[in-house]
């Protein structure tokens, strides 16, 4: 198949692209690079440069290729962020999806498989969290994940696209050539990996007082090649849906580092600091859906799989990819 990828020189983006080719599909890559890295993008993809709310790149990239579908991951994705800045993640996030919906509408482009995000839930009561858990997010980042869900919603009852959402939880680890570059960085696990390089003087960790086992956060990690190929078994389905991915399992953000600290035989320094606004105790996915609907299981499920994946990486790109990373991901 012919597939746009849109933000496929960011983390995820990258990785799905790499694995689509692998499976033999034809991609092409769309980024402005303002946060991805070209060194990301794998070199038998097609890349063009730019944004996605330019509409004349996007009629005439649409002209040149007739594509069976894009994967859109190119979005602002720092919490933090969102809640001082709301303006660039409605920008980003809704006005800029909406300009790639229009261009797909009026090109025939028939389906879409969207990054969407666990963020959409908020803080829900109970654990696991399926489909149909209510949405309640407790940022702007997470609403405008959900807006643009309830957009795709109303543009296939009207358009008839096909569009199916992918409700990631927390995505980790690294492939041999693809690893996790953010700055600001703000993920657990590439930061507690930066400690035990000495990147770092110490790993934050936000709250201890949360009603969870050992009072820190609980969170489900996913290996993103078991993301990526979600992406990819999507790609059959002719309706749209939306699926949560996690292994369904969490872990605290103190058993995180300490799984750190085997993986890499070193003792990590800790510093608590105070909690961070809209942090949930605790995040662990039901992805029963997609494993019933499209025979989907996490491959990479241990944690100390996942930790050592992405500190291999880390060991061969202690610095990263060469260029400068700004402050938002194609994610």
């Amino acid at each position: 198949m012919k597939i746009l990828v849109t933000g496929g020189a960011g983390y995820i983006g990258s990785v799905t692209t790499q694995e689509l080719l692998n499976q033999g599909h034809e991609v092409t890559v769309l980024d402005h690079l303002k946060e991805g890295h070209p060194e990301a993008v794998d070199k038998r993809a097609d890349f063009i440069q730019g944004d996605i709310a330019d509409a004349t790149l996007l009629k005439k990239t649409f002209s040149k290729k007739s594509f069976d579908a894009v994967m859109h991951f190119a979005a602002s994705c720092l919490v933090p962020e969102s809640v001082s800045n709301p303006s660039l993640y409605y920008q980003n996030n809704v006005t800029a999806g909406l300009c790639l919906l229009e261009a797909m509408r009026e090109n025939q482009i028939p389906k879409i498989i969207f990054s969407s995000s666990c963020a959409i839930y908020g803080n829900p009561e109970k654990m696991p969290i399926t489909e149909e858990t209510h949405r309640s997010p407790t940022h702007p980042y997470g609403e405008t994940k959900w807006a643009f869900e309830n957009i795709l919603k109303w543009y296939s009852q009207a358009y008839g696209l096909k569009a199916v959402s992918l409700r990631y939880f927390n995505a980790a680890g690294a492939t041999e050539k693809l690893g996790e570059v953010h700055d600001p960085e703000t993920h657990l696990i590439p930061n507690v990996l930066k400690a035990a390089l000495g990147h770092l003087p110490h790993v934050e960790i936000y709250g201890n007082d949360y009603p969870t086992p050992d009072g820190t956060c609980v969170r489900d990690y996913i290996h993103i090649l078991d993301i990526a190929q979600a992406h990819i078994l999507t790609l059959k389905l002719e309706q749209t849906t939306a699926f949560n991915l996690g292994n369904g399992h969490g872990y605290s953000v103190k058993e995180v580092i300490q799984t750190t600290e085997r993986v890499c035989r070193i003792k990590i320094p800790t510093k608590i600091s105070p909690r961070r606004w809209g942090d949930p105790p605790s995040l662990i996915a039901n992805s029963q859906k997609i494993e019933k609907e499209l025979g989907w299981r996490p491959r990479y499920p241990a944690l100390e799989g996942i930790i050592t994946s992405a500190w291999k990486w880390l060991q061969n790109h202690p610095e990263g990819y060469s260029t400068k990373t700004q402050k938002t991901e194609a994610h």
